[in-house]
């Protein structure tokens, strides 16, 4: 889709609003999983907090039934150049041709408007623990369960959005059990 976007478009310039109309609903899933992947990795300490508030917003926006990602008027008139945007649409064409070897649309149930709303919940609840200061790896559980919803979500595979919501529930399980064993030694040193 974004490759298409990149060749009808002649202007040097384009809008992050018209990229994000091109992809239509699938911009919620690029969005969360573009917000995902930093919480993967390493990260200073306020990225994981701005990942987790712009996935609450995101996830609203899914969880009020929008058809369409909404974006405020500065960020969606903000434009990038035709060649970077050409770069990475063709430089991540080899890994998302090796993606969409292993997905396709299955299990539409999983992605329909219905569904949408509860992926939407959940987004939301991910971010809020995404915003916990849970030191070490506190972020990588919520990171990698909107990694695999977010993948899913853009390719509409039901089964990678199965994946993403146990990968979500075991991402609950392990940021109770850290902020239950971070209550319990701030109860020891007191």
């Amino acid at each position: 889709m974004l490759s298409a976007l990149v060749t009808a478009h002649s202007a040097e310039r384009i809008g992050v609003g018209e990229i994000v109309h091109a992809l239509r609903n699938r911009a919620f899933g690029l969005s969360i999983l573009l917000l995902g992947l930093p919480n993967c990795l390493p990260m200073p300490p306020g990225i994981p907090v701005i990942c987790g508030v712009l996935l609450c917003l995101v996830g609203a926006q899914m969880l009020v039934g929008r058809d369409e990602l909404w974006l405020p008027r500065w960020l969606a008139a903000r434009t990038l150049s035709r060649t970077l945007l050409e770069k990475i649409v063709h430089g991540a064409l080899k890994w998302i041709r090796r993606f969409e070897g292993y997905s396709r649309p299955r299990l539409a149930y999983f992605s329909s408007a219905a569904a949408r709303l509860v992926l939407g919940g959940v987004v939301v609840v991910l971010g809020l623990l995404l915003m916990l200061p849970i030191p070490i790896f506190g972020n990588l559980p919520p990171g990698i369960a909107l990694c695999i919803l977010g993948l899913g979500l853009v390719e509409r595979d039901g089964a990678f959005i199965a994946a993403g919501l146990v990968a979500s529930l075991i991402s609950l399980g392990v940021m109770g059990l850290l902020s239950w064993l971070l209550f319990q030694g701030a109860l020891a040193v007191i």
